[in-house]
């Protein structure tokens, strides 16, 4: 994913983000209103308190003694349990959304893939999934709600204060809150806008650069690169410091600034109050009153000044989910297309290029049958795994025709296609599970009698055999406990455990030795009776048992049998 120094505006990015909300949406309404009525009532703990004083001094109140002290203490009684049921609200929001979230991103990286996450680092992806999201927490749970408290309260405090008190002081009240809510954010946000952004693109950086060397610990070591890989991650943990520093320091700034003002707006306030009882236009108890309203009334404002320094990260990670859901994938799959059972593969006249100017393929022209062994025989670069992938729709072919059983590709539904056509690849990936979960993965309710005989047929099964709980042996994070050609041995069964018509295999021999290589072949050969098998391969030893070779050179397929 390409990573850009400047986002959207904040306020696409807020909307983006409510729009997400769906259904929710009433839940932050019911968030809102609770979140409001609470903050007035813990108000109304301070301002009864200015009351009683006011009654004392004299003011005409008409409450009692006892009313009053009533009014305090329910206050906040009510506060305490509003309080609750607007954070449940908020934080059943957020989790809830997290969760849907999630799920969407997954289904953008299937759209996406595979051609459009080739080039994407996965530890950039990895932090999407998880401290990106974690990040939106703050936007949903703290952010969405206290800006629409902020302007309730705030808007009925102007009222209270202007008919109880004086409208002098709401109006000097309002001033405050417009420069502390809307002027200072803006500002902050300006301020920090870069800041934030390069701290989330320096953050998934380091995370892919350190997820990277993770997994390529054993190569580090022995190349005996350990020093100059631990001097790279200093390098670049200073940079994400840095940065880190450059983003705190400028919120801390304006947090500082803030406060200040909030200082000065109630001084303010308090002088105004005092000039107006001093030219008796206001008497001492309600100056006293309004003056105590307005002092107590920045809390949501505040949370509002406070956003910008939260709201760099949540909207640079914000940004970058947007982005990803919104990347249009470079295949889209075929819904409601037509099915197919294999029997024949014709490609006519196909070309094709990743950049639209280097063409990689050119008037490729083949054909394979069930019953048949096909090889392609060339040098690695020459476009052989290209072929492959544009047989499986992985991308959209650009010039010529791909038919299977006389109907074009891009005409046939996506999952009978991927039914019909399974690959090998060179590097075969395993998941951290059993031997025997990572065969399911081709056939879910595959019997041990099949899986065995499907490992029988990959020369694997007295392998499996061998260790100490058979199928039930745990590989490893990416099948680090098995040689790399034990695990294409298992690629290998799962694609004859699917029993796809036609089997796709780019270099399936390339990292087993002569004796298994000939095993493997002599499975191929049997196999070949019921199903079609595509074999790519540089090495000429592996087309011993091709019915027909072709050879890819310079972008041109060429038949040689």
């Amino acid at each position: 994913m390409k990573q850009n120094t400047i986002r959207r505006s904040g306020i696409r990015i807020m909307a983006s983000l409510v729009v997400l909300l769906g259904s929710l949406f009433y839940v932050m309404i019911l968030a809102v209103i609770n979140g409001s009525i609470g903050f007035l009532a813990a108000m109304g703990v301070t301002v009864s308190g200015a009351v009683g004083v006011a009654k004392a001094m004299g003011e005409q109140i008409p409450l009692s003694w006892g009313a009053i002290m009533a009014l305090a203490v329910g206050c906040g009684v009510v506060r305490g349990g509003l309080r609750y049921l607007e954070q449940y609200g908020n934080h059943y929001i957020a989790f809830r959304l997290l969760a849907v979230l999630r799920d969407r991103i997954f289904t953008a990286l299937r759209t996406l893939c595979p051609a459009k996450l080739e080039n994407k680092q996965k530890g950039n992806i990895i932090a999407m999934i998880t401290s990106d999201i974690e990040t939106l927490e703050v936007f949903y749970a703290h952010t969405l709600s206290p800006v629409c408290i902020a302007v309730l309260v705030s808007t009925g405090v102007f009222v209270f204060v202007g008919a109880v008190s004086s409208w002098w002081l709401a109006l000097t009240a309002l001033a405050g809150y417009l420069l502390i809510g809307v002027c200072m954010p803006i500002l902050s946000a300006k301020r920090l806008k870069r800041s934030g952004v390069l701290y989330r693109n320096e953050f998934a950086l380091f995370n892919a650069f350190f997820l990277d060397s993770i997994r390529g610990i054993r190569d580090i070591v022995l190349h005996r690169a350990e020093q100059l890989r631990l001097e790279e991650i200093n390098v670049r943990s200073a940079r994400l410091c840095s940065q880190s520093k450059a983003m705190k320091r400028d919120v801390a700034r304006m947090g500082a600034a803030t406060e200040l003002l909030v200082s000065i707006s109630v001084l303010v306030t308090v002088g105004i109050g005092i000039l107006l009882v001093y030219r008796t236009e206001l008497t001492a108890g309600r100056m006293l009153i309004g003056a105590v309203a307005v002092s107590s009334s920045f809390g949501p404002v505040l949370a509002i000044s406070a956003l910008p320094g939260n709201l760099t990260q949540t909207f640079a990670s914000g940004d970058r989910l947007l982005n990803l859901l919104a990347e249009e994938p470079a295949v889209r799959a075929v819904k409601n297309g037509t099915g197919f059972s294999f029997e024949q593969l014709d490609v006519q006249g196909l070309s094709f290029s990743y950049d639209r100017q280097k063409e990689i393929l050119h008037n490729i022209c083949m054909h394979a049958r069930k019953g048949e062994i096909v090889g392609i025989v060339g040098e690695s670069g020459s476009g052989k795994s290209t072929l492959l992938r544009l047989l499986l729709r992985f991308w959209e072919k650009q010039e010529g025709v791909i038919l299977y059983n006389g109907t074009d590709i891009d005409q046939i539904d996506t999952d009978s296609l991927l039914t019909n056509v399974t690959m090998v690849s060179q590097s075969t990936y395993l998941f951290d599970e059993t031997i025997e979960e990572n065969l399911k993965i081709a056939k879910p309710d595959a019997t041990q009698e099949q899986m065995e005989q499907a490992c029988r047929m990959a020369s694997v099964h007295d392998l499996i055999m061998s260790l100490p709980q058979g199928y039930q042996t745990r590989v490893g994070t990416m099948g680090d406990r098995l040689s790399a050609g034990e695990k294409q041995r298992i690629g290998l069964a799962r694609a004859f455990l699917r029993g796809s018509g036609l089997i796709l295999l780019d270099e399936p021999t390339s990292n087993v030795d002569s004796i298994n290589e000939g095993m493997i072949l002599q499975s191929l050969l049997r196999q070949k009776g019921q199903r079609c098998i595509l074999l790519v391969s540089h090495r000429e030893s592996t087309m011993a048992i091709a019915d027909r070779i072709y050879r890819m050179e310079d972008a041109v397929l060429h038949t040689v049998t």
